[in-house]
């Protein structure tokens, strides 16, 4: 008795194998019910907030995707035969045979959902980013650019939606390959195409992607070019505002524009999501640790210290410390050590530029610790290696002196840098110039806010469908009254 009852309470283990094919059987349910549902009825009613709804399920369970899952989806929601199931057919791997072959016999007995435009652009976009998943760049190129060629004809707003996520893996799996300059051109034509179709979500997206591809080549006069041609950005999307701006500063650096830089980089590191932007924020606070070093201003130590970021910026913390010091031997042995993450970066010429930079600091801490000092011991506290180190030194303080970098004066006759004494800085305009630029800064944040809040984006367009959703609910009410 006792053995029986054992047995009874005993439980039948489930093989991985029926546990990973319910997981996925409950995972083409979901996206045969609700993925098509928003995708289907956000086209017939017009209402883009459903067609994005589908799109965030989707980048939720992008990681849960398999081919078990996608192959009788796409039988479930394409034409079967048509030019667009077959593509997406062919560029699916040919392995899980069995389970895909008992998943498409179930799906077949289900019968297939309209065909529209909007699902045959989700379904490219599905099978897309599961291909740059599965690291199958070839074949997501060949899915991309075929995804891209359907578009064409193609004007609607709820496929613009679909379309610019389009773009973006489009953009992104010709990067991967290595063919990113292939695609310049037709990311021109398809700018122009959304600018024709007032395709503001693509023009944005597409903007970016352009301003990307001539980045990624060092191209910063081309892309400058086009930004000052191409529409002013009217930041639909906070995501796509905050990379132009990091784009922008970037430009602009390069350029040697180095306070409208630090303006860009800053705006975009604070407007950048703080939960799921944590590279893209690392990324512009090394260009405006870099751009601030530039300016002769030394960053606080707590931008080093945030939250995840201590080790991302480590490298310039001592960089900024060298900088600070006025070290050249210093800077020497920072940059060399951290050469691959400069590198990768791509700010290697912009800290050869710091070079000046240390001298300066450096010759201002040796005239506020000496009144009188030799042209002789200034260079060599300057430590500079060239043929004639005293006529560079007095080149360099006079340089110091001409550019209010220092307060001294030249002997020449003796070879002397005189000091001047130490003024006080609250005698003159500077505390004035600082906190009026404070002022200036919260004034235009506060007007900023209260504009957005005053012109909420696309007001203008919500009013009128609240308004046919108001004249369509009047006729219901006639005819149920009738």
């Amino acid at each position: 008795m006792t053995q029986d009852a054992g047995m009874k309470d005993q439980k039948v283990p489930t093989s991985p194998s029926s546990s990973l094919s319910s997981m996925s059987h409950g995972i083409l349910q979901h996206f045969k019910k609700r993925v098509v549902e928003l995708i289907e009825g956000g086209a017939y009613t017009g209402k883009v907030r459903w067609i994005l709804r589908a799109v965030s399920i989707t980048i939720a369970l992008r990681w849960r995707l398999k081919v078990c899952v996608i192959y009788p989806f796409l039988n479930f929601a394409l034409t079967t035969g048509s030019e667009a199931h077959s593509r997406l057919i062919s560029s699916l791997p040919k392995d899980d045979d069995h389970e895909m072959e008992v998943d498409t016999a179930s799906s077949a007995t289900q019968g297939t959902v309209n065909h529209s435009h909007e699902m045959e652009i989700y379904c490219y976009f599905l099978v897309l980013i599961f291909l740059i998943d599965q690291k199958k760049y070839t074949e997501a190129k060949a899915c991309s650019s075929a995804g891209i060629a359907s578009l064409k004809n193609l004007n609607s707003r709820t496929v613009d939606v679909l379309a610019s996520r389009l773009y973006f893996y489009y953009s992104l799996s010709h990067e991967l390959s290595n063919s990113l300059s292939e695609i310049r051109g037709n990311l021109l034509v398809l700018h122009r195409v959304a600018r024709l179709h007032h395709d503001e979500l693509g023009q944005e997206r597409l903007l970016n992607l352009i301003l990307h591809n001539y980045l990624h080549y060092n191209l910063y006069d081309q892309a400058e070019k086009f930004r000052s041609k191409a529409p002013p950005f009217e930041g639909h999307s906070n995501r796509q505002f905050c990379r132009y701006l990091f784009y922008l500063g970037k430009i602009r650096t390069i350029r040697l524009e180095y306070t409208d830089a630090k303006e860009s980089l800053l705006q975009a590191a604070r407007k950048a999501p703080v939960e799921r932007s944590l590279g893209f924020r690392v990324q512009c606070n090394k260009w405006a640790i870099i751009v601030r070093l530039l300016l002769g201003e030394i960053p606080e130590r707590t931008l080093f210290k945030q939250k995840g970021m201590k080790n991302a910026l480590r490298p310039y913390f001592d960089l900024t410390n060298a900088v600070r010091i006025g070290d050249l031997d210093l800077l020497k042995t920072v940059a060399e050590k951290f050469s691959t993450t400069f590198t990768s970066d791509r700010t290697n010429n912009l800290i050869v530029r710091l070079r000046h930079n240390v001298i300066r600091n450096r010759l201002r801490h040796i005239s506020i610790a000496y009144s009188r000092i030799s042209l002789a011991d200034v260079a060599t506290k300057l430590r500079l290696d060239s043929p004639n180190p005293i006529a560079d030194a007095e080149s360099i303080v006079s340089k110091a002196i001409r550019d209010g970098v220092i307060d001294a004066m030249l002997d020449h006759v003796n070879g002397w840098m005189i000091s001047k004494e130490t003024r006080d800085i609250y005698s003159t305009n500077e505390p004035q110039i600082a906190f009026n630029s404070r002022i200036a800064f919260c004034l235009n944040m506060h007007n900023l806010a209260v504009r957005s809040l005053r012109f909420p984006p696309n007001y203008h367009k919500e009013q009128q469908v609240d308004s046919d959703s108001d004249s369509d609910t009047s006729e219901e009410e006639y005819d149920d009254e009738c």
